[in-house]
């Protein structure tokens, strides 16, 4: 189970750390108009500090583990994420973009079951 953690942890890295260097290296109006219309009911400001939250909550499921330094914090990141993804489904059911949905809550799920493995049985 414990590589099946790190498997998970490493797919969600990969994903958060993607989506938030978008968001923070893109303006915002260049991310509404490529699909993410959610962006632009937001100020740039708050774009940009969902992007870095992503970025860090990526690290977070990977360099303390990998470091050997507070390890506990991959728990932490992962219950960060769901509960980013957890917003990010409702400002999508909000705006009646109920297709997005399925994407945040398999990545929640995928969250949860690292923060439960981490915290729980397999911690480090």
């Amino acid at each position: 189970m414990n590589i099946t953690l790190w498997i998970i942890s490493s797919v969600l890295a990969a994903a958060f750390a993607g989506a938030g260097l978008m968001k923070i290296s893109q303006p915002r109006e260049k991310l509404a108009a490529s699909g993410m219309a959610w962006a632009g009911d937001f100020p740039p400001g708050a774009v940009k500090a969902i992007g870095a939250i992503e970025v860090l909550g990526a690290l977070g499921l990977i360099l303390p583990a990998a470091l050997g330094i507070a390890p506990a914090l991959v728990a932490w990141a992962a219950t960060g994420l769901a509960a980013t993804m957890l917003g990010a489904a409702v400002v999508h059911l909000r705006r009646g973009e109920a297709k997005a949905v399925p994407v945040n809550a398999v990545l929640l799920i995928l969250a949860a079951i690292v923060a439960w493995g981490r915290f729980g049985p397999y911690h480090f």
